[in-house]
């Protein structure tokens, strides 16, 4: 048969995103290394307990490394019958007096349960989870970095009061940082299963007395435990948790991606994406450079979101098991894959962002007019009847004359007393916006500071 060009592909997965981090445990050839992986720790416990002698094991072992998924795929194709064509091949290469113990007390959801729940764990753990916290590096250095850097605070696209820009990434480095550790704990607590055809133990009680410590003692081969009831297939909720926080953590890469994304406008150009020297932004207009790299981020959480809802979906099944999550069960590893490329994405991009000062100077100065709060409260504090609607007065009258707030408000007469009884930190931040920006920068540091501690990572290094 010709080998399929990797172009003909349906999926972006298959041509343009694919990893090989991803694809070790999470493409077909992985799953049939994770279900060969729970025949053969069926056979050693079934030696263990005295059912089957040692060279069963031997033969099955060396079997399973000989199996592969174009014949099991092609065995499929002949009987109809995706778990039976898998057996099938592993028989096919054993003894006679070795086939009996194949597959023996199991049912198909046994061995696709649990090797799911394997290789789920083993990517979040080892793949995702990384990925995340290399993003989360180069998110704290920045943070570190840019604590003191005052920038315009923005609330419903308005400018708002001052922050720094440390301050601002900080908050991406406590949401990240909760969604990793979220992340970690719900994928070792992935259940698996072999109870059976209905989960009553049926298969199994026939040989052992135990049949509980025997699922037990099958799962831990693959470092699993047993969920507390099973029917047919695994209780789906523990996956749907995992799917759920997967799920919210691509929320959170795509918002930092709309953040840095915005602030690279044109008119605003606070912050810049890395563009390589022979980089092309637009096939007909040769000056852009557009922040490729954040908008494919929120191009990919576009395809991750919707997908919780087929996780969801697939959490009913009538009575012990039907086959409504068959064929959709099999996209949930794609959600994985796109998080995992989101990740990498934004470290790449996050690493080389660049800072322009000068701009959040400017955009900052642009607001001296309208950064009216620390006038309100201060008139409050220092008695006036109504502050906030006389601040509101001032700041129109600034904005209509085009003027700093301060020196409307110095030629106000009734200010005058007000003005005279402020401290001399005080006058000057109404001069000075960039004092005001409380304990931003205290506050990005401690935050920084302490997601570096809790994910032990080293200092001085940015992922």
């Amino acid at each position: 048969m010709k080998e399929r060009d990797q172009f003909d592909s349906l999926s972006p997965l298959d041509y343009r995103y694919w990893d090989e981090e991803v694809a070790k445990d999470l493409s077909e050839n992985g799953f049939t290394r994770y279900k060969l992986c729970m025949e053969l720790a069926l056979v050693r416990v079934l030696h263990r307990r005295g059912i089957c002698p040692e060279v069963v094991v031997r033969e099955v072992e060396t079997a399973c490394g000989q199996v592969t998924t174009a014949e099991v795929y092609a065995e499929e194709d002949r009987i109809r019958h995706d778990i039976r064509a898998f057996v099938n091949c592993i028989r096919a290469k054993v003894s006679e007096s070795a086939k009996p113990y194949v597959h023996m007390t199991a049912t198909s959801y046994d061995i696709i349960d649990s090797a799911n729940a394997a290789r789920y764990r083993d990517v979040v753990v080892k793949v995702l989870v990384p990925s995340l916290t290399k993003l989360e590096g180069v998110l704290i250095g920045i943070t570190l970095r840019e604590a003191e850097t005052v920038q315009v605070g923005r609330t419903h696209g308005q400018h708002a009061v001052p922050i720094t820009f440390g301050f601002a990434l900080a908050g991406y480095v406590s949401r990240l940082g909760g969604s990793i550790e979220a992340l970690k704990v719900l994928a070792v607590e992935l259940p698996g299963k072999f109870s059976g055809a209905v989960g009553a133990y049926n298969a199994s009680s026939l040989f052992f007395d135990d049949p509980e410590s025997f699922e037990a003692e099958v799962l831990a081969e693959l470092r699993l435990a047993p969920a507390e009831h099973s029917t047919q297939i695994v209780p789906p909720e523990a996956l749907t948790r995992l799917f759920c926080e997967v799920t919210i953590t691509a929320g959170i890469l795509a918002n930092l991606s709309d953040d840095m994304r915005n602030l690279q406008r044109t008119e605003i150009g606070e912050v810049g994406e890395e563009f390589e020297a022979a980089q092309v932004g637009s096939s007909t207009m040769p000056q852009k450079r557009n922040p490729i790299n954040f908008e494919n981020s929120k191009s990919f959480w576009k395809i991750v979101m919707p997908r919780i809802m087929t996780v969801f979906m697939d959490q009913i099944s009538e009575h012990q098991r039907d086959l409504t999550n068959s064929a959709s069960a099999r996209t949930y590893g794609e959600v994985i894959a796109y998080v995992v490329s989101t990740a990498k994405r934004l470290t790449r991009t996050m690493r080389t962002l660049t800072v322009d000062h000068e701009n959040l100077k400017r955009n900052l100065n642009a607001s001296k007019s309208g950064i009216a709060e620390p006038l309100q409260l201060m008139l409050s504090a220092l008695g006036h009847p109504d502050a906030y609607e006389e601040v509101r007065k001032l700041t129109l009258q600034a904005q209509r004359m085009r003027r700093p707030l301060e020196e409307v408000v110095a030629g106000n007469a009734e200010m005058q007393g007000y003005l005279a009884r402020m401290t001399p930190r005080q006058r000057q931040i109404l001069s000075n916006p960039s004092l005001y920006t409380g304990i931003a920068a205290k506050k990005a540091r401690a935050v920084a500071e302490r997601w570096r501690e809790r994910l032990n990572l080293q200092h001085g290094k940015e992922g």
